[in-house]
């Protein structure tokens, strides 16, 4: 790890100048993925801004949405009621992530922004597009046994480690972004990015910017909704696939309904095929299959993550015959 400068600060303002001052900066909040990386040499800032005693840890309905500022912890997010009342898929999908003592410190913010857990990303001897552009993808020919099956480019298969922006894509949040001038409005959806030729860029947050916090419509999701989380061992592993599933049913028909997976793609990846297909049919068994057949269009295995081509399917329609179950 390199020698850097510490700065600490109060308001999103002058964090922002800050940041603005060098482009080697970073913003520190809880650390949890920024320090591994800069102690594997992945990540040297030369400066860390602080941004702890920024005023943006709210959790708050406002309106027909629901607020949750960037520096919120994962623990405080997962165990507010409003929350667990009305947003019940994402404090299932917080509390699947990490250990507790990480989710005590690790941020909204900061979960958004955590890089891939790829063997090759975070190994500075092997080749890794995303690390240094141009080098090749290791993973490509070698151990991509937790690699991505959908949205991938001969640069990069990684996925995004998060299952907390698997809920919130599925729940359609909404990112507010901000620069020293002016803020900004981002689906979740499109906050993240495929790979492409720049995987380096793992989402659509510029240099200048810092993200404030989530905004999150209400829904009639909550009574039957579920995280599904497919793991190694029980407690803090990545997900082989997770899916975040939630119905609206009415008469046994699927009035409104958000599907969405983790650790299959760069970037959460939403189900929207599958969803189309369940809009206005009744919730069976034999419907779940179908749209998880429709689901896996275009799905690629490379070789030790072929069993993803099976396994993800059959979570998908796991997960919603649990939602269901709820009713």
């Amino acid at each position: 790890m390199i020698n850097f400068q510490y700065l600490r600060t109060t308001t999103a303002k002058s964090a922002l100048a800050l940041l603005v001052k060098d482009k080697n900066a970073k913003f520190l909040a809880g650390g949890t993925n920024l320090i591994d990386l800069m102690k594997r040499g992945v990540s040297a800032p030369e400066k860390l801004i602080d941004i702890n005693h920024v005023p943006l840890k709210q959790i708050e309905q406002v309106g027909n949405k629901i607020h949750i500022g960037a520096l919120a912890t994962n623990t405080a997010v997962a165990d507010n009621k409003l929350i667990k009342e009305q947003l019940p898929l994402l404090s299932w999908a917080l509390q699947a992530g990490a250990s507790a003592q990480l989710r005590n410190v690790a941020t909204v913010g900061g979960n958004m922004m955590q890089r891939t857990r790829c063997g090759y990303f975070y190994d500075t001897e092997m080749p890794c597009n995303k690390r240094v552009p141009g080098t090749g993808c290791g993973a490509m020919e070698g151990f991509n046994r937790m690699h991505a099956i959908f949205g991938t480019s001969d640069k990069c298969i990684a996925v995004h480690p998060s299952d907390m922006c698997v809920a919130l894509v599925a729940l359609d949040a909404e990112v507010i972004i901000s620069n020293s001038k002016a803020e900004r409005k981002i689906s979740f959806k499109d906050f993240h990015r495929l790979p492409g030729d720049t995987p380096q860029l793992d989402n659509n947050l510029k240099a200048d910017e810092m993200i404030i916090r989530l905004e999150i419509p209400m829904n009639n999701l909550a009574k039957n909704s579920y995280y599904l989380k497919v793991r190694d061992r029980a407690s803090y592993a990545f997900a082989l696939v997770s899916v975040a599933a939630g119905l609206e049913i009415k008469d046994n028909k699927i009035y409104n309904i958000s599907l969405a997976m983790g650790g299959v793609a760069h970037k959460p990846w939403r189900l929207t095929a599958a969803e189309n297909f369940l809009k206005g049919k009744e919730a069976t068994t034999e419907n779940f299959e179908q749209a998880a057949k429709l689901a896996m269009v275009n799905a690629k295995g490379f070789g030790e993550n072929n069993f993803k081509l099976k396994l993800a399917p059959n979570s998908i329609i796991e997960a919603l015959n649990f939602a269901k179950s709820k009713a």
